[in-house]
């Protein structure tokens, strides 16, 4: 019984993912379907994450110009992203990877990037 709900849980989980996939892909949000964000509008500066809904848009239409253009730090941040999935999925596997990229330091570097950046693009 275990397993079917696991199994279940990472069939919807790939249907949601595909189906935003699908919907980043095809509509621009631009348009008045995807929210706003509430900090930018609310003090008129950009927090880390502006720009990643049009970021991710340009980059599923092979547009990197754009998506780095819009959000530099989410397009070059990939690679890490998608080592530390593969550090999540196989933990049991590389321990070692997954604790380093989990650890303090780590964190605290990420945080310090993720301010830095906040305040540049903010200059």
């Amino acid at each position: 019984m275990r397993h079917v709900h696991r199994t279940f849980l990472i069939i919807t989980g790939a249907a949601i993912a595909a189906a935003l996939v699908l919907l980043y892909a095809l509509v621009d949000p631009s348009s008045h379907l995807f929210p706003r964000c509430i900090v930018l509008t609310v003090t008129g500066y950009q927090c880390p994450g502006c720009g990643s809904q049009r970021a991710v848009h340009s980059l599923l239409s092979g547009n990197v110009t754009a998506a780095w253009h819009f959000n530099a730090m989410l397009v070059a941040s990939i690679p890490l992203i998608i080592l530390m999935l593969i550090a999540a999925w196989r933990k049991h596997h590389w321990p070692r990877l997954y604790n380093a990229l989990n650890s303090l330091p780590a964190i605290v570097m990420w945080a310090m990037a993720v301010i830095a950046w906040t305040i540049f693009r903010n200059l």
